[in-house]
C-alpha cells in the first residue's frame, strides 16, 4: 500500500492531471510514444523507431505492432493521433482559460495524421524543427474513443480495477500488457488530505510507502526499518533580479550578488539538503549540464565587494548600506526582496530571511516582504520588483527559452541579450544530441557572462519505503514508481 495526497482528483483523466502525486500513479497505467531514460535521454516506447525529414519539419514514428489497450484492442496509429489532436484542440481553443497539463505540445507539433495502421506523421512548427520534440512526445496514449472519458484504458503494466475520490485507488497487473507480466500483481493507493497526514499514516505502517516533498522527511533518512529514496522534482528555485531596476541593471552589481549569496548554506540549513544544486536551469549531473561553468559560482565576499566598488559604490556615512552619487543625488543600494509561499510550507520565507543576511555582508540593503502568490504573479507580470524568489515547474524538454529569450512569458526579470535569444533560436535548429548539447553548453556559458538571474537549485522530495521495488537510477516526480512492474522481490 502507498500513501499519497490527494484531495483534488475526483475524476481519472490522465491527460488532465491536477495532482502530481497521482501522475505517478496514471504512469503505470499509460505509456507514451517515447520515455525518457536513467540519463535523461529520448528512448522508444510505444514507438519502436523514428526519422526525420524536411529539415526537421516533418517526423515519421513507427509504432510497436505488439501493444494493446487493457481490453486487448489493438493500439493503432489512430489513438496516437486522437491522442495529440486531444491535446491541441485544448492547447488552442479560444474558449478555455485552462490549457491543459500537456499544452506546451502545441510549441512542439502543429498537427498528427495516420501514414497507416502502425505509423504517425507529425509536422512540427516553422520555429521549432529540432530535436527537442521527442521530449514533448511523453503524454498518456488513450484509446481514440476514450481521449475524453474518465478512467480511459491503458496500454501500460497495471490497469484501475477501483477508485474512490479521497479515499482509495487500486491497480491490478494488466494481462495485455506487452512486456513480462508484473511480479507485483497489485498495487492500493491510500489518499491523504495533507502532507502531515500522509507522513503520519506512514509512522503508523497503516501504508509500505508513501511520496513527500516535505522538508521534514530528511529525519527518515537516518532510520534502520526504513529506506529513503530521494528523487529529483521539475521545481527549480531562482533568485530573480529585475534588469529594468536601475540599481541591478548593471552586470558587476547582478555577480556581486551571485558572489554573495551562500547557496550551498541555504540549501543545507534551511532546506535540509532536499535540493539537486544546479547553478544554470540545466539539470546538474546529466549530459546537458555545462560543469566547466561552475568556478564562477563560487561564494566569495571580497569578490562581490570588488566588483561593487568598480561601479562606484561606497559607504560615504558608514551607515553599512553601500551608496553613491547619480548627479547631485545620492543614491543608496537598497532592494525590496518579495517571497511566496507554498501552503504548509515556510521554507522559502526562511531562505529569504538569510539572502538578506547575506547580503547585508557586502553593504547591500534588503527588505523581504512575503505574498500570496497571486500577488506574486501580479509583481512580476507589471516587472515591479527588484528581486523575487520563486520557483518555476520546467519541462521535460531541456529549452528554456521561456526564461531567456527577451520578452517571453517567464522572463520577469526584464533580461535582454541579442546572444541570449539567437542561442535560443540556433538550439530550435539542432537535430542530434550532440549539436544540441554543444549548443546548451554556450547558452550556459552566456547565462554566466551576463547573470540574469540566480539559479539555486531543483527541489527534491522523498519515496519513504519499507522495502525496495526498483532498480532505476533516476526516481524522479512523477514518475515515482517507476521500475516497480519489472522488479523482481
Amino acid at each position: 500500500m502507498v500513501g499519497i495526497q490527494s484531495t483534488k482528483t475526483q475524476q481519472l483523466r490522465p491527460l488532465e492531471p491536477v495532482e502530481r502525486d497521482m501522475m505517478s500513479v496514471y504512469d503505470l497505467v499509460y505509456e507514451s510514444l517515447v520515455t525518457i531514460d536513467d540519463d535523461y535521454l529520448p528512448q522508444p516506447q510505444l514507438a519502436e523507431s523514428w526519422e526525420a525529414s524536411a529539415n526537421g519539419r516533418t517526423w515519421t514514428f513507427r509504432l510497436r505492432t505488439d501493444v494493446c489497450f487493457s481490453d486487448g484492442t489493438p493500439m493503432t496509429a489512430a489513438d496516437v493521433v486522437a491522442t495529440i489532436d486531444a491535446i491541441l484542440a485544448r492547447a488552442t481553443s479560444e474558449n478555455t482559460t485552462d490549457k491543459g497539463y500537456y499544452q506546451n505540445l502545441a510549441y512542439f507539433v502543429s498537427s498528427a495524421s495516420v501514414k497507416d495502421d502502425y505509423t504517425v506523421t507529425i509536422k512540427t512548427p516553422a520555429a521549432r524543427p529540432y530535436w527537442g520534440l521527442l521530449y514533448a512526445l511523453t503524454f498518456p496514449i488513450l484509446p481514440a474513443s476514450q481521449v475524453s472519458s474518465d478512467n480511459p484504458m491503458g496500454t501500460g503494466p497495471y490497469q484501475v480495477v477501483s477508485f474512490t475520490p479521497g479515499g482509495y485507488l487500486t491497480l491490478e497487473a494488466n494481462p495485455s500488457w506487452w512486456q513480462m507480466m508484473p511480479d507485483i500483481r497489485e498495487i492500493t493507493f491510500v489518499l491523504h488530505a495533507s502532507q502531515s497526514e500522509v507522513i503520519e499514516s506512514y509512522e503508523y505502517a497503516r501504508v509500505d510507502a508513501v511520496f513527500t516533498r516535505a522538508v521534514a522527511s530528511s529525519q527518515y533518512k537516518s532510520g534502520t526499518t526504513s529506506l529513503a529514496l530521494d528523487y529529483r522534482t521539475n521545481q527549480l528555485e531562482c533568485l530573480l533580479m529585475n534588469h529594468s531596476a536601475s540599481l541591478l541593471s548593471s552586470v558587476n552589481v547582478r555577480k556581486a550578488i551571485r558572489y554573495a549569496v551562500n547557496v550551498d548554506k541555504i540549501a543545507s540549513s534551511v532546506y535540509m539538503g532536499m535540493v539537486d544544486r544546479t547553478n544554470t536551469p540545466f539539470i546538474n549531473g546529466t549530459w546537458m549540464y555545462n560543469s566547466s561553468v561552475d568556478s564562477a559560482y563560487v561564494t566569495d565576499l571580497e569578490a562581490a565587494r570588488r566588483l561593487l566598488e568598480e561601479d562606484g559604490w561606497g559607504d560615504s556615512n558608514g551607515d553599512g548600506i553601500l551608496d553613491k552619487l547619480s548627479g547631485d543625488t545620492l543614491i543608496h543600494l537598497k532592494l525590496n526582496l518579495f517571497v511566496y509561499e507554498e501552503p504548509d510550507d515556510d521554507v522559502r520565507i526562511a531562505a529569504a530571511d538569510m539572502i538578506k543576511e547575506q547580503l547585508a555582508q557586502i553593504g547591500i540593503g534588503v527588505t523581504t516582504t512575503t505574498m500570496k502568490m497571486d500577488t506574486m504573479t501580479e509583481k512580476l507580470v507589471a516587472g515591479s520588483f527588484n528581486l523575487a524568489l520563486v520557483s518555476f515547474a520546467m519541462d521535460p524538454c531541456p529549452d528554456y527559452g521561456f526564461l531567456l529569450m527577451s520578452g517571453n512569458t517567464g522572463n520577469y526579470g526584464r533580461y535582454r541579450s541579442t546572444a541570449m535569444t539567437d542561442l535560443c533560436k540556433e538550439l530550435r535548429t539542432c537535430m542530434t544530441q550532440s549539436e544540441y548539447q554543444q549548443v546548451l553548453y554556450r547558452i550556459q556559458e552566456q547565462f554566466t557572462e551576463d547573470c540574469p538571474f540566480i539559479c539555486m537549485f531543483y527541489r527534491k522530495g522523498t519515496v519513504l519505503t519499507r522495502r525496495m521495488y526498483t532498480t532505476v537510477r533516476d526516481v524522479r516526480e512523477l514518475e515515482l514508481l517507476r521500475g516497480i512492474e519489472s522488479f523482481k522481490p
